[in-house]
């Protein structure tokens, strides 16, 4: 499908399904429009910090909790339940069409992802075929189920950026210099430029599933990219990534774009397609929207360590963030980072209630 070209048929269905949350103030805000309160989720908010995930998870592998329709809703439900966030996010991992398309991996506690024959030649390049929507159908159960009982809470898509994936396979693991990646970044451009474009396809059709299926926006994790220059950035990468945005455009749905470490690159961030940058802890809001420039909402951005002072010490920062957010075309209350494991499930609770009441108009 073309980044112009709208969806039809069986698409409509779930598009039918995301209308109801169409004036929601996490839509309002991604779309830069008026709303009553500034709306917050938080990144990882369905998982690690929750004792009811922890119950229903027991004994289950996480790569086997993303293919169980029951348990992905149950999961996504539950912060939602709590918190009383303004969106739900799909509960998965960003290496799950990996998974689905036969790459030998496992997400090792402790650890994270972990990929047993690392992708550096052009014959490994022959392991990744294209993701089919039927690889992930429980993904489409799982979308229906979740927009059946959000009812007007939006529920957030996401996919893991090409560049963010590829570090994964060529390194195989996480890396904190990604030497083997930029090795081959920088050794073998042609390999390079063929690996993003082949993951490029994989979190289009991903999303795509997602959007299909009832999803009301879409997020865009490129967890790794601040790595890079912005030189690197424009040349290297941002290619495969404008190809994942312009892939979902015709369906009209909010695109965030979000890195960890991405100070310098925030401005290509939304050059690439994103309609909401994601903005870690490390830029403050109003310098961030000049670096990103007019026409684009923001999200973020408390430092997820902030949680674990004081009460009163997490409200002055929070209103220094959202003081910092007040001249913005549209904010997307978030942290900086994912929700932390061993965060008060608690103090996310007093946080929504302290930005609703807040920030009400």
């Amino acid at each position: 499908m073309s980044a112009n070209e709208r969806p039809s048929g069986h698409q409509q269905t779930g598009r039918t399904a995301a209308s109801a949350t169409a004036d929601s103030a996490f839509l309002r805000a991604c779309r830069r429009e008026p709303v009553s309160h500034t709306p917050v989720w938080f990144m990882r908010q369905a998982g690690r910090s929750l004792p009811e995930y922890h119950k229903v998870r027991e004994g289950i592998a996480m790569l086997d909790s993303c293919t169980r329709p029951d348990l992905i809703t149950e999961i996504t439900l539950q912060p939602v339940r709590r918190h009383h966030v303004d969106a739900a996010v799909y509960f998965s991992d960003i290496v799950v069409p990996l998974k689905a398309i036969g790459l030998d991996l496992d997400i090792k506690p402790g650890v994270g992802p972990v990929i047993a024959d690392p992708i550096r030649t052009r014959a490994d390049l022959d392991r990744l075929r294209p993701l089919d929507p039927d690889d992930v159908k429980y993904v489409t159960e799982a979308v229906g189920m979740l927009t059946g009982e959000l009812g007007a809470t939006p529920l957030i898509g996401f996919a893991g950026a090409p560049f963010t994936l590829a570090s994964y396979l060529v390194e195989g693991g996480p890396s904190r210099n990604h030497e083997h990646t930029k090795a081959l970044m920088y050794g073998d451009p042609e390999l390079w430029a063929e690996l993003l474009d082949r993951l490029a396809d994989i979190a289009a059709t991903f999303l795509k599933v997602q959007i299909e299926a009832g999803a009301s926006a879409v997020q865009l994790f490129d967890s790794w990219v601040g790595a890079l220059s912005p030189a690197d950035y424009r040349a290297r990468v941002m290619p495969a990534s404008t190809k994942v945005f312009d892939a979902v455009a015709g369906y009209g749905v909010p695109r965030i774009h979000y890195g960890v470490g991405t100070g310098e690159l925030l401005g290509l961030l939304g050059e690439a397609g994103a309609d909401v940058v994601g903005v870690d802890w490390r830029v403050p809001l109003d310098e961030a929207a000049r670096r990103v420039g007019p026409g684009k909402a923001l999200q973020g951005n408390l430092d997820p360590a902030v949680l674990f002072a004081p009460r009163q010490a997490v409200e002055a920062k929070t209103d220094e963030v959202l003081e910092a957010a007040r001249g913005l075309e549209g904010h997307i209350f978030n942290l900086g980072h994912g929700v932390l494991p061993s965060t008060d499930p608690d103090a996310l609770t007093r946080l929504v209630e302290y930005v609703h009441t807040r920030t009400a108009r």
